[in-house]
């Protein structure tokens, strides 16, 4: 069975940290891209961060770029979002993606995580 799982999210004061793990099952993640996304109660889904498979390139969106940081680890299948000095706007649900290289776009994802809430507030 295809499946990737997030894990991480909670609730956490502002300027606080999480860390998202996104971990693959039935297939293998290093020939895709993996993405997270997140959508705000009342938004559209948006981009946050995407991280390459072929040569580990990063792209964060404007919001979080100093803040958060995208790593994986194709041995463990797992790929993570390190969340730091948190602010009440990065309230979402934040979904992790297998997107189809090389792009990084929503239209290209082959399989979605079933999302984890993250909620910053004091």
């Amino acid at each position: 069975q295809v499946q990737l799982v997030e894990s991480g999210g909670g609730l956490v004061q502002p300027g606080g940290s999480l860390r998202l793990s996104c971990a693959a099952s039935g297939f293998t993640l290093d020939y895709y891209v993996i993405g997270w996304f997140r959508q705000a109660p009342g938004k559209e889904r948006e981009g946050v961060s995407c991280i390459s498979s072929s040569d580990g390139s990063t792209y964060y969106a404007d919001s979080v770029k100093g803040r958060f940081t995208i790593s994986r680890d194709n041995a463990k299948n797992t790929v993570y979002l390190q969340m730091n000095s948190l602010k009440p706007e990065d309230t979402a649900v934040y979904y992790c993606a297998a997107v189809r290289p090389p792009l990084c776009g929503s239209q290209d994802v082959d399989y979605w995580g079933q999302g984890t809430q993250v909620t910053v507030s004091s």
